[in-house]
């Protein structure tokens, strides 16, 4: 292995680890390892899709009444703005391996932007399952003023199916466990930010802004599964 005092490093820029002998083989190995995380974050949520089967199952109606619970207007919302978020954290790596550092900077802060929004957005969700009382466990107290019928042609609703609690326990475990993965990207892309901001990226090297875009995207994946099993269904 190279020293990294060879001379011949020195064309690589400080970027070039010292345990690496060349750009490529840094890249391909940073590259495996965020392939490897968002393999164990997908086996992380699998498990929780699992147990939303499994009660989902057990319980149908009062997955249903839940489910009817939820305005899909909001989550449709938020389904776009993290599409979108994804389109420009694409962007931003296109922009890095071109150079471009005011782009990617500009799609990086987008990206960010997004984020909030999403986040604010569940926040004024989460307000009102507080407000009305759907919430999981003990706490749940349905305010039946603000209770949507689910069943075809009802016009009012009295009470809720004996098990609906469940549903909220999944539904609060689910969004907020995605939320706070949001919260985790927010950061993250928030430091590769100011780090091209400082001029640390180039043609040569951009791997942080892959990295990080490609985390971003399977938080857009989560949310694309999260959304019709949770709001529509």
């Amino acid at each position: 292995m190279a020293s990294s005092h060879d001379p011949s490093r020195a064309k690589w820029g400080s970027w070039l680890q010292h345990h690496f002998e060349e750009p490529v083989q840094q890249f391909e190995a940073a590259k495996l390892g965020m392939w490897l995380f968002l393999a164990q974050e997908v086996l992380f949520f699998s498990g929780l899709f699992v147990a939303y089967g499994v009660y989902r199952v057990a319980y149908p109606e009062a997955f249903a009444a839940g489910s009817a619970q939820l305005d899909w207007k909001i989550g449709f919302f938020n389904t776009c703005v993290l599409l979108f978020s994804s389109f420009t954290a694409a962007m931003a790596v296109r922009a890095a391996q071109l150079g471009r550092r005011q782009e990617t900077s500009i799609h990086l802060a987008i990206t960010i932007v997004c984020a909030f929004v999403f986040l604010g957005v569940k926040y004024v969700e989460y307000s009102a399952k507080f407000e009305h009382g759907l919430l999981p466990g003990n706490h749940f107290a349905p305010d039946m003023a603000h209770v949507h019928p689910w069943l075809e042609g009802a016009a009012a609703v009295t009470e809720l199916p004996v098990k609906t609690h469940v549903f909220f326990g999944i539904y609060f475990c689910l969004t907020g466990l995605h939320g706070i993965h949001v919260a985790i990207g927010i950061g993250v892309l928030a430091w590769v930010l100011i780090r091209n901001v400082r001029g640390e990226f180039s043609k040569d090297y951009w791997t942080p802004v892959d990295l990080v875009a490609l985390y971003w995207h399977l938080v857009d994946l989560v949310w694309i599964y999260l959304f019709p099993l949770l709001y529509l269904i």
